[in-house]
């Protein structure tokens, strides 16, 4: 059981304290951003050396490491956009009134550039781990891309809760974009998928042959159930932001609001 049970757990915490680093920063104050986007950017660097180095290893040390560089990379991008430096060309509301193709449109430009790092970064790793032993990098930021798009898709659309108080200042825009509203269709959809790959990835995990094999299909495994929890808390009557109150403190000093 602990070969499977770790590694989840690591990720669980990993997910948790990394989620709420990033809402206590985008609490601070603007002029605290450019030295947390620099250690992020640091942070980013190594996370690009370790998938270099682990590339080649599967064993247990290199399922560890190359998680962790995959989970790197995807924070130094939310940071970028969260603290303002790397969101798309439109950084003005949309009138409530908007709809249709003109409104999904509208909403892909104000996360375009976003969106082609995000791209970018995945070739990168592609290339970087294609034909390697161990691409856990590659499918943990695959998957969190996933997750990423399903929960936007989602607050397009329309959901009942949109979590408005974890957008900073500087993207206060973005809430016109979001759709309030009791359920979408998307919703079922992505939520079934989430559980159903997660339970698949949980049988692997259970069932690997290498400790390599389990620790990967754990990671994923617990990455994909928390996808699966955060959909729900879109439509469930519960506080999503008492998760992490320690990363919202910064928000009550005054500064502008982080974001999730």
């Amino acid at each position: 059981m602990t070969d499977w049970a770790l590694p989840g757990l690591t990720a669980l915490f990993l997910w948790w304290s990394s989620t709420g680093l990033i809402l206590y920063l985008d609490g601070l104050a603007p002029r605290t951003f450019r030295w947390s986007f620099g250690v992020a950017t640091g942070l980013a660097g190594v996370s690009g050396v370790g998938t270099l180095v682990s590339r080649g290893d599967a064993s247990l040390t290199g399922a560890y490491v190359a998680f962790a560089c995959g989970l790197g990379l995807w924070g130094w991008l939310q940071m970028a956009f969260y603290l303002g430096y790397l969101a798309g060309p439109r950084t003005s509301p949309i009138p409530a009134d908007r709809r249709g193709w003109l409104r999904f449109r509208n909403a892909v430009e104000a996360t375009l550039y976003h969106e082609l790092a995000i791209a970018a970064t995945a070739l990168g790793l592609f290339l970087l781990t294609r034909g390697q032993p161990n691409s856990l990098a590659l499918w943990t930021f695959l998957l969190l891309w996933g997750m990423h798009v399903s929960a936007k898709l989602n607050l397009f659309l329309g959901v009942r809760n949109l979590n408005e108080q974890f957008f900073p200042e500087h993207l206060a825009y973005l809430v016109s974009f979001l759709r309030k509203g009791p359920m979408n269709a998307f919703l079922p959809a992505s939520l079934a998928a989430s559980l159903a790959l997660g339970a698949f990835l949980v049988e692997r995990a259970v069932t690997g042959e290498t400790p390599f094999q389990v620790a990967a299909a754990a990671f994923l495994a617990t990455l994909t159930i928390l996808a699966a929890l955060e959909h729900a808390l879109m439509v469930l009557p519960l506080p999503a932001e008492r998760l992490w109150d320690w990363g919202m403190r910064s928000r009550q000093r005054g500064s502008p609001g982080p974001i999730g």
